[in-house]
């Protein structure tokens, strides 16, 4: 299990990628428990702290879940939940490449456009166009989620600005990245955008070529954050904690799976034409 010396991606991403591959095609089980840091820091002949950024990128898109005590296990429910990482790079092999997002922040996106934008960068991938749009739902109005929670609870614009700030900083970075390949001249057409509605986002979807729909539920949980120095009890929508479910025009029914996309793709139009306005990261 030894790394290629000659591969460009981090050895955590590689590390990644390995375990993603065997999860994906069962070599591990749902349920089943994958080998200690120390042992997959020994296979793979890396540190630890590898190991522990690779389990973080695969806990990032649902795969695995961490058991106080007990160590890292696959999902239970892994087999009916996807890994949205390699079907964004799949879906970059297109000569026409559109992503629609909708969620709070867009950070698991980020993570999962760095490998393609890089293999587009080396020239590994040459689409002619890519066209994202980002949905996100505005902090500047008061939201149930997320909120303060504790002695007392309700809207804070101190919650707020800290999920504000996470998804000025993600979309950010997507614009950014993907407009350079434009400007590089490394993609023929690039539209790159992004809007926000007057809406508490509770699930996050994303849309891959009018072809494959993510959907996914963000899990509401209590917790303490820090915020302006202090411990703050918030109530948070967790997307890391979010399982995505595959719905594909390929699907075995595909009557079902085509209407799920088109329904999908109505809905997000709905949105962005009518009360979604203009984000400025």
């Amino acid at each position: 299990m030894e790394l290629d010396p000659n591969d460009p991606r981090p050895p955590y991403k590689q590390v990644a990628n390995s375990l993603r591959a065997g999860i994906l095609t069962h070599r591990f089980n749902a349920g089943e428990k994958l080998p200690s840091q120390q042992e997959l820091a020994t296979q793979y002949g890396v540190a630890r702290m590898t190991i522990q950024q690779a389990l973080k990128l695969l806990r990032d898109e649902g795969l695995i879940v961490s058991r106080v005590g007990s160590g890292v296990y696959v999902r239970d429910r892994a087999d009916q939940a996807v890994g949205l990482r390699p079907h964004i790079e799949q879906a970059f092999e297109k000569t026409r490449v559109t992503i629609d997002f909708a969620g709070l922040t867009g950070e698991t996106l980020l993570g999962a456009l760095e490998e393609p934008i890089e293999r587009i960068r080396r020239g590994r991938l040459t689409p002619e166009s890519v066209t994202i749009r980002l949905m996100l739902s505005d902090m500047s109005q008061p939201v149930a989620v997320p909120s303060r929670a504790g002695s007392e609870p309700g809207d804070d614009p101190a919650v707020r600005e800290r999920v504000a700030n996470i998804a000025r900083r993600s979309a950010g970075e997507i614009l950014e990245a993907v407009g350079e390949l434009g400007e590089l001249g490394l993609v023929q057409k690039v539209d790159v955008s992004a809007r926000v509605i007057p809406l508490p986002m509770m699930f996050k979807m994303y849309l891959l070529n009018d072809e494959e729909v993510f959907f996914g539920f963000y899990p509401v949980v209590e917790r303490e954050v820090e915020i302006g120095g202090k411990n703050v009890p918030i109530f948070d929508a967790v997307g890391k904690d979010t399982v995505l479910f595959h719905h594909s025009v390929s699907d075995d029914d595909r009557a079902t799976g085509s209407q799920y996309v088109d329904q999908a793709r109505k809905w997000f139009d709905s949105l962005w034409g009518t009360i979604a306005r203009t984000y400025e990261p």
